[in-house]
């Protein structure tokens, strides 16, 4: 089957395009693997409509099914690849499947760098954080931790001082930070630790604490992770030749959200912007409408 639009990636932003791409009428198809960081996060704080708070399980189950209502088809897949051939785009699939589409949507997001401690998995998003933008006000005139690595942390810690003037920074990965951030830290109170830590304590969904491998043992019940390295995935664009930034985040025209491939587009945290669900929402109408546009000049 030779679907109208084809959408790789089931996370906010896709599911957004896909929605309205249905209202369209389209034949569209929605590629996920299941494993985006809005299956992470356990509490949206700051969205319109939701004012304590939604989890991206929440989103995400009602995105498919608003979708699925307008006749958009799920896959259950992990795409390895992409290729286009005469105006048309073929995506092969772990499960050994081919799906081939006219226009191509990528809305593959980012994974988050996370340390190894699988307690704070279910802290995402109510007690753990990963952006002060969107959670920095969760630490108002409280203690905060930042767990982090070199000036990816130090930058954390400066940012969260807009809100808490407690702030402790652990620098897990010890890289090292720049003299004027280091400068910065001393004059904003931040204390700054450099150890690794061994294990941390939660109670369901609540941080409690950290252990360094020094013994010392920090109480804790707000913390936010800025280790660096989050992964871009756009691996798969590049393979057609979508121009990527320095960061590897997807160049797109700022009006239309398409790339310099002709028909196809990108959407949500892999294009450059601030990695918010409201504006990931946006970018996938937008991206939408204009795949709209050029199947209308068809």
């Amino acid at each position: 089957m030779l679907y109208d639009c084809m959408i790789i990636g089931g996370g906010i932003a896709g599911l957004q395009a896909a929605i309205q791409l249905g209202r369209y009428r389209y034949r569209v198809i929605v590629i996920d693997s299941n494993d985006g960081r809005s299956n992470l996060c356990r509490c949206y704080h700051n969205l319109l409509g939701w004012p304590d708070g939604v989890s991206g399980e929440t989103l995400r189950m009602l995105g498919k099914q608003q979708a699925e209502g307008y006749g958009v088809h799920f896959v259950s897949d992990r795409v390895t690849s992409v290729s286009e051939d005469a105006g048309e785009f073929e995506a092969s699939t772990e499960q050994s499947r081919a799906y081939r589409s006219r226009r191509l949507l990528f809305a593959t997001g980012i994974k988050d760098n996370i340390p190894m401690f699988p307690e704070l998995i279910p802290c995402m998003g109510i007690s753990i954080f990963v952006c002060p933008d969107c959670d920095g006000y969760e630490v108002s005139d409280k203690p905060a931790l930042v767990i982090g690595s070199g000036d990816a942390g130090a930058n954390m810690a400066l940012a969260l001082t807009h809100w808490s003037q407690e702030i402790t920074l652990v620098n897990h990965g010890k890289a090292p930070i720049g003299e004027k951030l280091l400068e910065q830290l001393y004059k904003k109170g931040v204390r700054v630790i450099v150890e690794k830590i061994v294990s941390v304590a939660c109670n369901g969904t609540r941080l409690e604490g950290i252990r360094l491998e020094g013994g010392l043992h920090l109480r804790a019940s707000q913390g936010f992770l800025a280790l660096g390295g989050n992964e871009v995935h756009t691996d798969l664009s590049a393979g057609l030749g979508v121009l990527l930034e320095k960061n590897r985040h997807i160049k797109v025209d700022p009006r239309t959200k398409m790339t310099n491939v002709k028909h196809v587009w990108a959407a949500g945290d892999i294009v450059a912007h601030s990695e918010q669900v409201a504006i990931a929402m946006g970018d996938g109408v937008q991206a939408a409408i204009w795949m709209h546009k050029s199947l209308q000049g068809e």
